[in-house]
């Protein structure tokens, strides 16, 4: 067992609500389910375990990140 750092916490669209954590020697990002959606049919998300980075909401983009100074 590592030594991680809370991120935040998001809710996929199935329900379930995931922690996203930064192991710190590695400073790897690490999605955790918290808790399992009521209606989630997906096998792999179980309470407790680490599911893939894809399985994360993704945030949409800034607008400053792709403004450009003219």
């Amino acid at each position: 067992m590592s030594l991680v750092r809370l991120l935040g916490f998001s809710k996929l669209t199935c329900g379930c609500v995931v922690g996203r954590y930064r192991e710190v020697p590695s400073d790897r990002d690490v999605l955790y389910v918290e808790e399992k959606g009521v209606e989630c049919r997906t096998n792999t998300h179980r309470r407790n375990h680490a599911v893939q980075i894809d399985a994360a909401p993704r945030r949409r983009a800034s607008l400053y990140a792709y403004a450009r100074v003219s």
